[in-house]
């Protein structure tokens, strides 16, 4: 079992990665991870009864009209596993992406049961890969969640990713 503690401008929050049930995904994330990343990154989308997210390049400055559109530079293969299929309930984290096998950073926290996001449900096409979950700090994520937001679901005060480790 792999965790991660994310530091935030609102608290710690602890994370266990299915790296073995989900390796392309959790792996990504923990590359990312072990490279500083998500360092000094911030939320730059979070809606209130849905989710935070974050992990966009563009987001070290806040206020960048550009939150929101970068990555690694990179994309990973969506992973859409029979034997992992994780649904996107409250407190866990999924990968953020515009299509088909697009995600590569960004990734949310879900604080809402959002089964439509889920890969297997026919009802949407939004297809949304579990690949984390919450295991400490969900009054963080609350208190996230309930920050103040302007245009685009953007903070008005930024939450900041100060770092992210493993445990």
């Amino acid at each position: 079992m792999t965790r991660v503690r994310m530091q935030t401008s609102e608290g710690d929050v602890i994370i266990e990665l299915f790296t073995e049930e989900m390796p392309i995904t959790a792996g990504n994330f923990l590359k990312l991870v072990d490279d500083g990343y998500y360092d000094g990154l911030h939320f730059h989308r979070v809606i209130q009864g849905f989710m935070l997210q974050g992990g966009c390049p563009h987001s070290r400055d806040p206020n960048s009209p550009r939150c929101g559109t970068g990555g690694p530079g990179y994309s990973i293969q969506d992973e859409h596993l029979d034997s992992a299929k994780f649904s996107n309930e409250v407190g866990t984290l999924s990968m953020a992406n515009s299509g088909p096998n697009s995600g590569g950073s960004q990734f949310f926290v879900n604080t809402k049961h959002n089964s439509f996001l889920d890969w297997w449900d026919r009802g949407t096409d939004s297809k949304h890969p579990v690949f984390a979950r919450v295991v400490e700090g969900m009054d963080v994520v609350g208190a996230i969640e309930h920050t103040p937001t302007g245009a685009g679901d953007r903070p008005v005060n930024p939450v900041q990713i100060i770092s992210v480790a493993r445990e």
